[in-house]
């Protein structure tokens, strides 16, 4: 059952919260699980879990096509989702929200189809030098086809975009800036809607990579003013294999096709095709129904909670986790933005990511280690690899507390 919507965080019972996630009670390596690889991927309330189930159960229909019951009421179903999409993120239209499967999907479809319009010879692709492998290679496949260039903004040592390069590389001949909203690496919150502005004063649209950041605090495109806006369902307690694209109709309705097949057509003949309108256009083939109906709960789950209220609980346990970390002797926090959210990405002087990863196992207790699809950001910051702990709002204190009293374990073991 739906609960009732809560105003503010003071109302907010976090632990009962915690107690809709039955994962979190599980035991590893025969202790209760901590999980703090949010980041990568987040965990499923039961209600989203028991929807999906409910729709694969009695519902299970293809949509777009029937006029049978049960394809009307999947069809019903799968396009409330989108509703609640443009609702949940206040796009100004329904037509402008795309499903896709992922971020990923989300931005190799901008950058094939805007690529394919509005790309051209000696055109510059500006990405910033600490984005996700995900906003990196697919600009640079456009590039190489279009013969176009990548430009990279640098950060400086606590990882945070250096304005007056960025406003430098922002010429006349910029076809398109693409930056992550958040660095999945660090933990930086970069100032997004400023370098729209910035961009739109030379009529330069700005792809944001959302990934990290719809999850974790409100977002108003509309606000931002973004040009297109990519997020995925399952780093915000959704279904695997789904996410959202947001473009302005004006892109939308100017970009070709990504791929092609069924539902995205109008008419087809072996002379001529012609295609759908948006955002239909986009969505060739038979769509994770069952992935987008869940991911309509979802939406509904995170609203009743309400995302300033997610906000400041991560807030408050970025923090203490700060806090408790750096007063671990030979530990380092790798991206110490002033605006962060909840990514605590660190290095120990003498012991490998992977082997502090390790012990925690032992120790029930999830984190990434590696370079987190961002190899070009390690680089930068000198370091092969980071240990992160990446937080969300059904996290505690106490966890944080099993983590660094883990990190302490690892320590003891390797000195």
């Amino acid at each position: 059952m739906a609960e009732a919507v809560i105003q503010s965080k003071s109302n907010v019972d976090f632990q009962r919260i915690r107690e809709q996630f039955p994962v979190l009670s599980q035991q590893i390596k025969g202790q209760t699980l901590v999980y703090l690889d949010n980041a990568a991927s987040s965990q499923m309330p039961s209600r989203v879990a028991d929807r999906i189930d409910a729709y694969q159960r009695n519902e299970h229909a293809n949509v777009h096509r029937g006029i049978h019951t049960l394809s009307q009421k999947a069809t019903d179903a799968y396009e409330l989702t989108r509703k609640k999409v443009q609702r949940f993120i206040n796009a100004g239209h329904k037509e402008e929200i795309i499903y896709t499967t992922g971020t990923t999907d989300s931005i190799n479809l901008v950058a094939n189809s805007f690529g394919d319009r509005f790309i051209g010879e000696g055109d510059k692709i500006l990405i910033s030098e600490v984005e996700h492998h995900a906003n990196i290679v697919p600009w640079q496949m456009v590039a190489e086809r279009k013969g176009a260039k990548i430009n990279v903004i640098p950060v400086d040592d606590h990882g945070d975009i250096i304005w007056d390069k960025y406003v430098e590389l922002l010429t006349d001949n910029t076809a398109i800036v693409a930056v992550g909203h958040v660095s999945n690496a660090l933990g930086t919150v970069h100032p997004v809607k400023k370098m729209i502005s910035e961009a739109h004063k030379r009529d330069i649209p700005v792809m944001v990579d959302g990934a990290q950041a719809v999850p974790h605090t409100p977002v108003d495109v509309q606000d931002l003013d973004a040009d297109f806006y990519a997020f995925s369902a399952h780093k915000m307690c959704g279904p695997t294999g789904f996410g959202i694209l947001y473009g302005k109709k004006k892109y939308l309705n100017e970009m070709p096709p990504y791929r092609g097949g069924g539902d995205m057509i109008d008419k087809v003949s072996f002379e001529e095709t012609t295609y759908n309108i948006t955002p239909y256009k986009f969505e060739a083939g038979t769509p994770p129904i069952a992935a987008g109906i869940g991911f309509g709960e979802t939406i509904s789950f995170l609203e009743e909670i309400g995302m300033p209220n997610i906000a400041e609980q991560e807030r408050e346990l970025l923090e203490y986790g700060t806090q408790k970390l750096n007063a671990v002797e030979g530990i380092r926090i790798i991206g110490t933005a002033k605006e962060k959210a909840s990514v605590l990405s660190f290095v120990h002087e003498d012991i490998h990511a992977t082997d502090i990863g390790t012990i925690l196992d032992q120790q029930g207790i999830a984190i990434r280690t590696g370079h987190h699809c961002a190899q070009p950001t390690m680089r930068r910051f000198n370091v092969p690899a980071t240990a992160r702990a990446s937080l969300s709002f059904y996290n505690n204190k106490e966890d944080i507390d099993r983590l660094i009293k883990g990190i302490k374990k690892a320590i003891s073991i390797f000195q």
